[in-house]
């Protein structure tokens, strides 16, 4: 098994649907690099199964930055291969599009413990159902 750690923001929201017996939320993050002075952009698929996805889906909204750590694998569809990682743990870096409040979202180190992300907290404090 291969563990990967991608961060990055979600290119639109989350979509929840059913495999088999479980619900799964899936979700595709965009990271960015410069290769060259170039900005290239490499999208994978996340997937979050079971109670805790179907829990998380409606927080992961277009724009929102997010760190995931799963299990890296890859699917051919098409002809064409893409990379995937089932998510083992996320953490919500805020600051998204559709953030909380009414407001814009609060960035890294706008008022509350950086320590709380993975925690059950979002970057407003409020407690998250995971």
């Amino acid at each position: 098994m291969i563990f990967a750690t991608v961060t990055g923001n979600l290119g639109k929201d989350a979509a929840l649907r059913k495999a088999g017996q479980e619900q799964v939320c899936s979700f595709g993050v965009a990271s960015e690099t410069k290769v060259k002075g170039e900005k290239v952009t490499t999208w994978v698929d996340c997937s979050i199964w079971g109670k805790r996805g179907e829990a998380l889906c409606q927080y992961l909204t277009k724009g929102s930055k997010v760190t995931v750590v799963g299990e890296l694998g890859t699917r051919v569809h098409d002809g064409k291969t893409y990379l995937t990682v089932r998510v083992s743990e996320i953490a919500m870096q805020g600051g998204g599009a559709k953030a909380s409040g009414g407001g814009e979202g609060k960035s890294s180190g706008g008022g509350y413990d950086d320590q709380d992300y993975g925690r059950g907290k979002d970057a407003n404090g409020d407690d998250l159902p995971f």
